[in-house]
């Protein structure tokens, strides 16, 4: 029993000296590579053993014969952990080198190949990938940053446009009248007008600015209510007649189904429709058609408003949705800032819809999906 405890206070004494001498190792090499610190652990942890073996044969009582054997055992297997902890130890500096490779890589913008030069630990594996995501993410974030960027000063131009355009109209009619260039009523008449249009204009460009400030900045105030889809498409069609006839523009509204219902601001979705029918009514040439078609599909209503006014080029699809976006000036004509598509994209975005467009027929059309009511 006395040579138990022995041995038993022979190894707890043996395991704290080596966990104090493992501490003051990790210290002293903490600044040097990971491949160092481990093969140090390694080999503290292999002399460790040995000297707790060697004490514990000599407090056995063991012939000197024995001694020597275990001597010589402990010798060679010593040996054979301090190659296997150096090997270890170079083994985990270049996966941690290859790591490093492929941060550097990552950072400079470069494609790292999908299967490392050397074979890594689970661990570090783990973390490549990490990296690689999170490198991604920075790229989409990089892109997405550059389009806002490309899409303000766009706004910018635009807006700077079409500011100085009517300021300078409103105040060459000014200075007419200042001057008394122009006396006879008639034409009195006729520049206050054209005041009066050139205000209304920049009220509705001013208008345009606000409502898209709130769409992006995600601080539009909705008010849902459950409306009839069937409703806010005859309301929005309703408000277009006159822009429609005044182009000499056909409209027509068709209904698949039976009306749905929705919960949705009122006030924006039709805002967005006449958006997107205005849009459609500019690029239609007199005589043309805009058809306006909703209904229900895939568990969720649509709006299509189809034109004939020789569609969207491939390459601006994608773009049509994007802030003082006009694409080809043949077919954006007088087309104000560009921002009602960018306006009725954020609220239709705000109410967890989505609106999309296509060329077919000669035309673009653009559909507007919203999820449905739930039933009451």
């Amino acid at each position: 029993m006395t040579e138990a405890f022995e041995l038993a206070a022979l190894a707890a004494g043996t395991a704290a000296v080596a966990g104090v001498v493992r501490a003051l190792v990790l210290r002293g090499v903490r600044t040097r590579s990971i491949g160092a610190q481990t093969a140090s652990v390694a080999l503290v942890g292999v002399i460790a053993v040995g000297v707790g073996a060697w004490a514990g044969a000599r407090v056995m009582f063991l012939s000197q014969h024995d001694l020597g054997a275990l001597g010589v055992m402990l010798i060679a297997a010593g040996a054979v952990a301090v190659v296997t902890s150096l090997l270890l130890g170079r083994r985990v500096g270049r996966a941690s080198d290859a790591l490093a490779q492929v941060t550097r890589q990552l950072g400079d913008g470069e494609a790292v190949a999908a299967k490392p030069a050397v074979a890594v630990p689970a661990e570090l594996a783990r973390l490549r990938l990490e990296l690689e995501e999170t490198a991604r993410r920075l790229d989409e974030a990089r892109a997405r940053e550059t389009a806002l960027d490309t899409s303000r000063r766009e706004l910018v131009a635009w807006v700077s446009h079409d500011l100085r355009t009517p300021l300078a109209g409103m105040r060459a009619v000014i200075e007419a009248l200042e001057d008394r260039v122009v006396q006879d009523p008639a034409t009195v008449a006729r520049y206050y007008t054209t005041l009066r249009i050139e205000c209304d204009r920049l009220s509705g460009l001013v208008d345009d600015l606000f409502e898209l400030s709130r769409t992006q900045a995600g601080v539009l105030r909705l008010e849902f209510e459950r409306v009839s889809l069937g409703d806010l498409v005859s309301d929005a069609v309703a408000t277009a007649v006159p822009i429609a006839t005044a182009k000499g523009v056909h409209l027509e509204g068709h209904l698949n189904g039976p009306p749905a219902e929705l919960d949705v601001s009122a006030p924006e979705i039709l805002r967005a429709l006449r958006n997107i029918l205005e849009n459609a009514i500019r690029h239609t040439p007199g005589d043309g058609t805009v058809v306006v078609a909703a209904g229900r599909e895939a568990g969720r209503a649509y709006v299509s408003v189809s034109d004939n006014g020789g569609g969207i080029p491939d390459a601006d699809l994608s773009r049509v949705f994007d802030v003082a976006f006009r694409g080809d000036t043949a077919r954006t004509p007088g087309d104000g800032a560009g921002l009602g598509l960018a306006i009725a994209r954020g609220l239709v975005e705000a109410h967890h819809g989505e609106v999309s467009v296509r060329n077919e027929n000669g035309g673009a059309c653009f559909t507007v999906r919203l999820p449905l009511s739930e039933p009451a």
